[in-house]
């Protein structure tokens, strides 16, 4: 973040189409006690009833407001140090 004016915020960044769907796309960055999240989401705006006819300050809207309650609901976990691997947590060896 280079700045604070840009922190909780649900920056738009463009629509795609993919496959037989048409997604907003968005990107998201908080700053909170120490940890940065920086996050993209994804929404596919037939799920909203939403349709490319629509205004697109419309389906922005309602695609970022879907998404920041989409990934507020989200239980993240995680995976666990032994997921890395061993071979990567060993001591370095010299010569």
């Amino acid at each position: 973040m280079k700045n604070l004016a840009e922190n909780n915020l649900i920056r738009f960044t463009n629509i795609t189409r993919k496959k037989e769907s048409i997604f907003a796309n968005f990107r998201v960055k908080q700053l909170c006690n120490g940890v940065i999240f920086s996050a993209s989401i994804a929404v596919d705006i037939t799920s909203l009833d939403l349709h490319a006819g629509d205004s697109l300050e419309k389906i922005v809207e309602e695609c970022a407001r879907h998404g920041v309650k989409e990934f507020k609901k989200a239980d993240f976990q995680f995976e666990g140090i032994s997921a890395v691997g061993s071979e990567c947590l060993g001591v370095a060896q010299l010569g």
